[in-house]
């Protein structure tokens, strides 16, 4: 895939991980235009077989992202504008995205900026990472958030959130599940790294099996789940059941030695 080294987003491969950088002084708000790029990058991610993982990061200590450019709406970008393909953050509509994605969330992470972390499969904060949803507050709604955090911690929690639009911490935010680890701001890339070389090591036909299984599930009963499981009905599985990778971990356990995953 193309490398972007300036404009809103910045992207850097090493070995099979892309990194992304929301860059938009002062606080990496996202207008359409960004959103359509962070769009393409995804969706590269998505069709490049040489990429496993991502992880998604914003410059600065102070904001990770505040979500929608209130001042580019008031310049003509219409809130319901073309996103692009992956909708807000290209992330959040982005259709067949069966790869690992890692949030990095260095700072002030609200609005469509949590909604957009929340599109990611891991997130990690710094410290001093502040959250809220305060769409309320400007007469609006979070629209995905309000989709996805009831189904992902309890109920009255997501709604005392959602209806109040307070701030919370990151103590706040680990202990609701939404984040997996605080660390120092100074190792936090570091440690969003070391995950994703950690993910990068693993099975890539698993990791697209467990996305889409978890997708597909969720608005389904749990034994027409299962059921397209066992039958093989998801793409990614049937081709996870047909692999060389599903032979090779099991003769890596029988020869007590670390697989050697090749993705095919």
């Amino acid at each position: 895939m193309e490398m972007l080294d300036e404009g809103p987003i910045r992207t850097r491969v090493e070995g099979a991980v892309l990194e992304v950088t929301l860059d938009r002084p002062k606080a990496n708000a996202i207008d359409l235009v960004t959103s359509r790029i962070m769009g393409q990058v995804f969706r590269a991610f998505r069709d490049e077989d040489a990429l496993r993982v991502a992880i998604l990061r914003a410059e600065g200590e102070k904001f990770f992202c505040p979500g929608w450019d209130l001042k580019a709406a008031a310049g003509g970008d219409a809130v319901d504008g073309d996103y692009g393909v992956g909708g807000f953050g290209g992330l959040q509509e982005l259709p067949n995205l069966n790869k690992p994605v890692i949030a990095a969330v260095n700072g002030i992470c609200c609005g469509g900026g949590l909604e957009l972390a929340l599109s990611c499969d891991l997130i990690l904060c710094a410290e001093h990472a502040t959250f809220a949803l305060p769409e309320i507050r400007s007469g609006t709604v979070a629209d995905a958030a309000s989709i996805k955090l009831p189904k992902r911690i309890p109920y009255h929690v997501a709604m005392d959130l959602l209806l109040t639009g307070r701030w919370f911490d990151a103590e706040e935010a680990l202990r609701w599940g939404i984040v997996k680890e605080i660390c120092p701001a100074e190792v936090l890339l570091a440690k969003a790294w070391d995950l994703a070389r950690l993910l990068e090591s693993g099975p890539p036909l698993v990791y697209a099996a467990i996305k889409e299984v978890v997708r597909e599930a969720e608005a389904m009963r749990f034994q027409d789940a299962l059921n397209r499981v066992t039958k093989r009905q998801m793409p990614t599985v049937d081709r996870l059941y047909s692999s060389q990778d599903q032979l090779e971990g099991a003769r890596a356990f029988a020869e007590k030695r670390d697989p050697v995953w090749t993705g095919r």
